[in-house]
């Protein structure tokens, strides 16, 4: 079960990192400001389809942390990427790729989510 308050204080932190308004925020990740509002302030829990918008706009959260607040974040690759942002080349991205015998990229994890809440993560 997730911890409401707990779970605020990731998204603030979340929306604090990229330097967010929670206006601006919930604009990209098409969500109402009061969706926001409600899951800060600990009246709303935050749902599947919201959880899933974030991962989607920022897939630099970690969905185990956002959801536990187990992991990290940011994740390394993102403060590494932060930290270098005006030096990535074409060549260095293709370098961090992951590719397999092939040269084709490789899955690194798939996430099953069920019904009642709970998910499954499988990696590579």
């Amino acid at each position: 079960m997730i911890n409401n308050e707990d779970f605020a204080k990731r998204l603030q932190e979340v929306i604090d990192f990229y330097g967010e308004s929670a206006s601006s925020f919930s604009e990209k990740i098409g969500v109402q400001r009061s969706s926001i509002s409600h899951i800060l302030s600990g009246r709303n829990k935050p749902s599947l389809d919201f959880v899933l918008k974030i991962l989607s706009t920022y897939p630099e959260v970690e969905l185990y942390w956002l959801l536990n607040g187990k992991g990290t974040f940011p994740t390394s690759n993102t403060l590494s990427t932060e930290a270098s942002k005006n030096s990535v080349t074409p060549l260095d991205i293709q370098a961090k790729l992951k590719l397999n015998e092939n040269g084709e990229k490789e899955i690194e994890r798939i996430v099953i989510f069920y019904s009642d809440g709970t998910f499954k993560n499988f990696q590579n």
